[in-house]
């Protein structure tokens, strides 16, 4: 068995489609196949149940994919710790980011970070945290952008920046006239929250000790920020979106804001590795990018904010 085809098995468990393997691992799916084919003739065993519909793994496979990966985890470790003493810019990295931070703090340095270091190939991958938690385990990111949390206790959480919960109110409701928002008032109100499993919504729901917050998920699952906003500006409930998010927002939106009252909820903006992560270089690469281009007054918790 050869590190090459541990790739293969792993990225065609990944993709569950042979075509889509061959493409992340750059050859061509006879080459693919005919690779993992030469693997369970050596084996005696079948690692995949290949249909015209889909391709499963076998209860085997699946014990030998589990395998392959920390072994590959394992061997990508050497080539990390060799370019973190050559104090080296260059090669792959893999960056895991939630969808609640994505698109309000990508555009802020993701782009000049890429043009000043030529050198490295950033892969940016949105997950929710479980998925993180996942990934990062097997060796399939090196690091992550996600929220300080009690159950990522066992990787490295190094603070980026500390990130307001900002009320997004619509005109006929009556919270509109508040100057601010207060835990107490969003009780009987009609919330539009993510599913859960979005640590965004669950920390809303623990703050605001929302029991019942089931009403919008009747209406509407699987939605994002951006389509709760627009359902409030066509003239329904309260949602709510991260501080980043100000910044592009027109003067029309902006009247839709209504901040939380004190102790303003916030959320610590971690970047997450492994305990065992050692591409230092790396990681300092791009908390200084991250830091340099979100505003210095997020860059500190302090005494009116309550992390959640």
């Amino acid at each position: 068995m050869t590190l090459q085809q541990m790739e293969y098995i792993v990225a065609v468990y990944r993709y569950r489609h042979f075509a889509n393997a061959a493409e992340q691992c750059g050859v061509t799916q006879p080459t693919l196949s005919a690779m993992i084919q030469k693997l369970e003739k050596e084996l005696g065993v079948k690692i995949f149940e290949r249909s015209s519909q889909q391709v499963t793994p076998t209860a085997i496979g699946k014990l030998v994919v589990e395998q392959a990966w920390k072994v590959l985890s394992r061997a990508n470790k050497i080539k990390d710790i060799v370019a973190e003493e050559q104090h080296s810019l260059n090669g792959s990295f893999r960056i895991g980011i939630l969808p609640t931070i994505a698109p309000y703090l990508l555009p802020r340095f993701f782009t000049k970070l890429e043009k000043e270091n030529p050198g490295i190939d950033f892969h940016i991958i949105e997950m929710k945290t479980a998925d993180i938690k996942k990934a990062l385990n097997r060796g399939e990111l090196d690091a992550a952008i996600a929220v300080r949390l009690d159950e990522l206790e066992a990787f490295n959480q190094t603070s980026l920046y500390y990130e307001q919960f900002i009320a997004y109110v619509a005109e006929t409701d009556p919270l509109f006239n508040n100057k601010n928002i207060k835990a107490s008032d969003l009780g009987n109100e009609f919330l539009w929250l993510l599913d859960e499993g979005h640590c965004f919504r669950d920390q809303l729901v623990k703050f605001c000790n929302l029991k019942s917050a089931t009403e919008s998920k009747s209406k509407y699952s699987l939605g994002s920020i951006e389509t709760f906003m627009r359902m409030v500006e066509s003239g329904q409930g309260v949602t709510f979106i991260p501080e980043l998010a100000l910044s592009q927002l027109s003067d029309k939106q902006m009247r839709l804001v209504r901040p939380f009252a004190l102790p303003i909820p916030v959320r610590d903006v971690v970047l997450l590795t492994t305990k065992t992560f050692v591409r230092h270089s790396m990681a300092e690469l791009i908390i200084k990018s991250v830091k340099d281009n979100v505003p210095q007054s997020m860059l500190t918790y302090n005494n009116t904010e309550q992390r959640i």
